[in-house]
């Protein structure tokens, strides 16, 4: 799952250095907050309106996979509202970081188009991923039926065998895009 945080360029830059990310939020560390805080795509936004508007500093949107994270992610309400958010529990690796959006500057208005090229992305990237399993189940049971004709059963044994065999192929498929993704970073 992909969540984002919204940090200044010098303590991305910083962490960039350490190999570890400690800012909660604007000005709070980790070890004041006991969590970082982060949000889903479609909560980044508001929080950029309302916690980081008067920031004097160049700002970056950090893309985070939690699945490479060594920290838990906990999903929990903000003070006074019933909406969720997404708190990291411990630092956040910069090898958990898959892309770095510049929300200032000369970058930034390329900002909403790469974040719906992310978005779209990973949609498809999706997609392929069920559509690699749904055919080779589908081939598989087609086969198990003309191989194993016995009143349905060669269909139940091929879907079977389907999954099996479709369900590794796809994750190494996304593996193998993960390790793509990660070697595009751009070196901060």
């Amino acid at each position: 799952m992909r969540i984002f945080h919204i940090a200044t360029l010098a303590d991305w830059q910083e962490a960039t250095r350490t190999g570890r990310y400690t800012t909660s939020t604007y000005g709070v560390t980790l070890a004041e907050e006991g969590f970082i805080h982060a949000s889903r795509a479609d909560q980044w936004q508001a929080v950029r309106e309302r916690w980081y508007a008067g920031a004097s500093e160049p700002l970056v949107l950090l893309v985070v996979d939690t699945d490479r994270l060594s920290a838990p992610v906990v999903e929990e309400p903000a003070p006074g509202t019933t909406e969720t958010f997404p708190h990291v529990y411990g630092a956040i690796e910069t090898s958990a970081v898959v892309q770095v959006l510049p929300l200032d500057g000369p970058g930034a208005r390329a900002v909403d188009a790469s974040f719906s090229r992310l978005f779209l992305g990973e949609l498809v990237h999706r997609v392929v991923l069920a559509s690699i399993v749904l055919v080779a189940v589908a081939v598989l049971a087609v086969v198990g039926d003309a191989v194993v004709p016995l009143d349905g059963w060669g269909v139940v044994l091929g879907t079977a065998v389907g999954l099996l065999v479709g369900t590794p192929i796809a994750v190494a498929v996304a593996r193998r895009r993960e390790r793509a993704l990660s070697g595009l970073l751009p070196p901060s």
